[in-house]
């Protein structure tokens, strides 16, 4: 990485926690085993303000780390980056660029690794049905094989796609079945079909090319794929519908043209799906699984240079847009940036049936300012299931890990964070939190370089939280939860 100018100074939001208006931010100097916590306090017109040190962690009074579990070999290089989280009764499975890791969360505060599969291909985004695992290769590969090699994607026979694995024994997964998908598979999205026998995989992919034989301008198009549960290996694709028909978002103004989508977010039980698609946000209908309706498309060519994923709320009344500005690696969380690029966008949903809309309604972004060393935007987050509430954990990368109310759509606001400090004062390297995901009680992030990181949340505002449980959970597929 090119070396950058060290980080500035920030300013960091604290959390009020007693009516004397006392303010209270914790940094902990991270070390293996035995952290050690300094208390700051300020009050509310004299807010704490300092630099992190590299690795030093500060976090609001509701917000702690009870567990880090670091990259472990084969995965413990910087070129092995953590990624996407699923879950399933006591295990988390996470995505890594060189395969994935499959652990024990049973003792949140004492993760334990059960296996870890080598199988290269990014970014490994990752999701569980049953006793089946899915993974996506976005990168040129010779075959479909885990150990392949990286190979130009002008070749024709070059590979990519979705990988499908049985995870039944959890301490050894057996790669089943690959199937190719055009221009390979960023992400994509778990589907159950209605009568449960199948399920499909919605596959989001960008950036054809002409030289490109597998993945061929125009690419307006997501690949469906359909997955026999009883017998995976018939797996195939049955549909590629063309979301864009005009062509979608060309980026004359600025921000991404649109060429696929980046990622999409489906709610089966209320037969919606939102797709994050580079210059264009999406309202989908699903009700015909195979057959994906666009109900309403938005652009926003502005603030937004590239639309990255989506969160419905528990009613499905909202979606949260982000836009991963600077493709995540970028610092566009400094001061030169501002609030309103590299954030998230508020929508409400209005109408009803084939006339809903997506409506906008405001943007939130984490209240600190970051180094110029510091990879930041906003990323992978899903809802802290609170009864009557909408309140969702989110990924900063670098900027760490952010709780936040958008109960009130137009007046979004923190109520808790957790952040690492720089991982260079020197350079600009690569890490921090890739998704950050409320599971049966506790917070689990995939830090791109420093493993596995639980966090517990105690506050008022989320205790029903608690009540809720998964018995399984990918957060692309969002299930409901009971509501006031």
């Amino acid at each position: 990485m090119v070396g950058l100018t060290p980080p500035r100074r920030r300013q960091l939001r604290v959390v009020s926690v007693a009516a004397t208006g006392l303010l209270l931010a914790s940094i902990a100097v991270a070390s293996p085993g035995n952290a050690q916590t300094v208390t700051r306090t300020a009050t509310e017109s004299a807010a704490v303000e300092a630099p992190l040190g590299v690795d030093e962690i500060s976090h609001s009074p509701n917000l702690r780390q009870i567990a880090n579990l670091p990259k472990q070999a084969p995965f413990d290089t910087t070129a092995a980056l953590g990624t996407d989280i699923a879950f399933q009764g006591k295990y988390a499975f996470v995505g890594n660029y060189d395969g994935f890791v499959i652990y024990d969360v049973a003792r949140p505060s004492k993760p334990k690794i059960v296996s870890q599969v080598h199988c290269p291909g990014s970014q490994n985004d990752i999701s569980i049905y049953g006793d089946l695992l899915f993974l996506s290769t976005d990168s040129s590969r010779s075959d479909d094989s885990c150990s392949s090699v990286s190979q130009s994607a002008t070749i024709k026979e070059s590979w990519e796609g979705i990988k499908i694995f049985d995870v039944k024994d959890k301490k050894r997964p057996r790669y089943l079945k690959a199937v190719e998908t055009a221009c390979g598979s960023h992400t994509h999205t778990l589907v159950p079909a209605k009568d449960k026998k199948s399920v499909y995989l919605y596959v989001s992919s960008y950036s054809p090319q002409a030289t490109f034989p597998d993945c061929q301008p125009p690419h307006d198009s997501i690949s469906i794929v359909k997955v026999p549960v009883r017998k995976p290996t018939d797996a195939a694709v049955v549909a590629t519908p063309n979301l864009f028909p005009d062509g979608g978002y060309e980026g004359r103004t600025g921000g991404s043209a649109t060429s696929g989508c980046h990622d999409i977010t489906a709610y089966p039980e209320k037969d919606l799906a939102a797709g994050a698609c580079m210059g264009d946000g999406v309202l989908l209908d699903i009700s015909k699984r195979e057959a994906p309706r666009v109900l309403h498309t938005v652009r926003d060519t502005v603030n937004f240079a590239f639309w990255h994923s989506a969160t419905f709320n528990n009613r499905g009344t909202k979606v949260v847009f982000t836009d991963e500005l600077g493709g995540g690696s970028g610092a566009t969380c400094n001061e030169e940036i501002g609030p309103n690029r590299g954030a998230n966008a508020i929508y409400d949903l209005t109408g009803r049936g084939d006339n809903r809309k997506l409506e906008f309604r405001s943007y939130f972004k984490i209240p600190r300012t970051n180094g110029d060393t510091e990879n930041c935007v906003a990323h992978n987050g899903s809802l802290i299931p609170v009864l009557g509430k909408d309140i969702m954990v989110q990924a900063w990368y670098q900027g760490g890990i952010s709780v936040w109310d958008f109960s009130d759509s137009r007046k979004p606001k923190e109520i808790g964070f957790w952040e690492r400090g720089p991982i260079s004062d020197t350079q600009l390297i690569v890490g921090g939190s890739w998704s950050a995901y409320y599971y049966n009680g506790h917070i689990y992030s995939s830090d791109i370089q420093k493993g596995l990181d639980v966090l517990e949340l105690n506050d008022w505002r989320t205790w029903s939280a608690k009540l809720v449980h998964y018995r399984e959970f990918n957060v692309q597929t969002q299930p409901s939860y009971l509501s006031w």
